[in-house]
């Protein structure tokens, strides 16, 4: 006799789920393909060769310029008195786009220059910087904002709303009273109000500000749905079995109550990144967030406001802002349909 059908694990059931949707899976290969292009921003576009020999001496400067970051190694002495471009080299070896986001091109002289072009395949912008370079480097910066904000969201909202949803009494009410204040507040103009007071005096770590800002401000839907979820939770079986047992509330809330109240907060986690996303470039474009030094999308944008001819400047900075939100989105409501338990009758 056969054992029968295995019964599928809830992981594995969205899975499949998430796999039916074409336009989810589409959008998270595109994310995938963004979080590629972050990693490898400094591979892809630099005015630095990946790798040269310079009178019979072996360069990686990108891999030195890491390694001196982390303090294992001093920049190199050559970088400090030449450009990159201008050395002799035995044989080079340049990235795909031989910019970085900074460098200015002192070739483009006249604005019909910047337009796109063999050397600048996306054009450049009103001070002569690559558009391509910027749009990568950009991603690094959109998708670290995105997730490092969403992340500090979801610490806190996880935190405060299982405390509020196990605990119950008092302990919800503060909590809950709390989520409602943050709720109340107009979320945006809030942010744009702190970052324009504190911004002149932290203005070396202003990026670090506007992801702490965002994630501060958008933890409550967190919180609210890891506090349904465990108060439903809360009344079950297992858990008032695992009380009886003599287990302590911590490993009772978060070995058996949050691993099975998380489920929901991947859908709201998508959404929140880009809704981070989104912020920071409507910052950006206001000249509320990251310094002129960093470059993103949504400070090519702002630039792009200095010539409305040059329509290179804002429609690639913008369709990628358009195409990354998008895909957070779609993959948030792919996710929703995945983990939707009506659903799971029907297949």
């Amino acid at each position: 006799m056969g054992n029968g059908p295995r019964k599928q694990s809830y992981a594995a059931y969205v899975r499949r789920q998430y796999a039916r949707n074409r336009l989810g899976v589409v959008a998270l290969a595109i994310v995938v393909a963004l979080g590629i292009v972050a990693l490898s921003a400094d591979f892809l576009a630099n005015d630095k060769p990946i790798v040269a020999s310079y009178r019979g001496r072996i360069l990686v400067p990108i891999v030195e310029q890491y390694a001196a970051t982390v303090g294992l190694a001093r920049s190199n002495d050559i970088e400090q008195h030449k450009q990159w471009q201008q050395l002799d080299y035995d044989w080079v070896v340049f990235p795909p786009i031989p910019y970085s986001a900074e460098t200015v091109d002192p070739t483009i002289l006249r604005p019909r220059d910047r337009a796109p072009s063999a050397r600048h395949w996306l054009g450049t912008d009103d001070i002569g910087r690559d558009i391509l370079a910027g749009l990568i480097h950009g991603t690094r910066t959109a998708l670290a904002i995105g997730f490092i904000a969403m992340g500090i969201a979801l610490a806190i909202g996880i935190v405060l709303g299982a405390i509020a949803g196990y605990f119950g009494g008092w302990v919800d009410v503060v909590i809950s009273r709390a989520i409602e204040v943050v709720l109340s507040l107009p979320t945006f103009f809030f942010i744009i109000t702190i970052v324009a007071l504190v911004q002149d005096v932290v203005y070396t770590g202003r990026l670090a500000l506007v992801m702490a800002v965002i994630g501060l401000t958008n933890w409550t839907t967190v919180a609210r749905l890891i506090r349904g979820e465990v108060l439903r939770i809360r009344s079950l079986d297992y858990v008032a079995a695992a009380e009886a047992l003599g287990y302590s509330t911590a490993r009772i809330l978060f070995h058996h109550v949050l691993p099975n109240a998380i489920a929901p907060v991947l859908v709201a986690a998508a959404f929140g990144v880009a809704s981070a996303v989104l912020t920071e470039s409507a910052l950006s474009f206001l000249g509320f967030g990251v310094p002129p030094t960093v470059v993103t999308w949504g400070s090519m944008l702002f630039r792009a406001r200095s010539d409305v001819s040059a329509w290179w400047m804002g429609v690639f900075p913008g369709s990628m802002i358009f195409l990354t939100v998008s895909c957070y989105n779609l993959i948030g409501d792919a996710l929703r349909d995945a983990t939707d338990p009506r659903l799971r009758g029907t297949t």
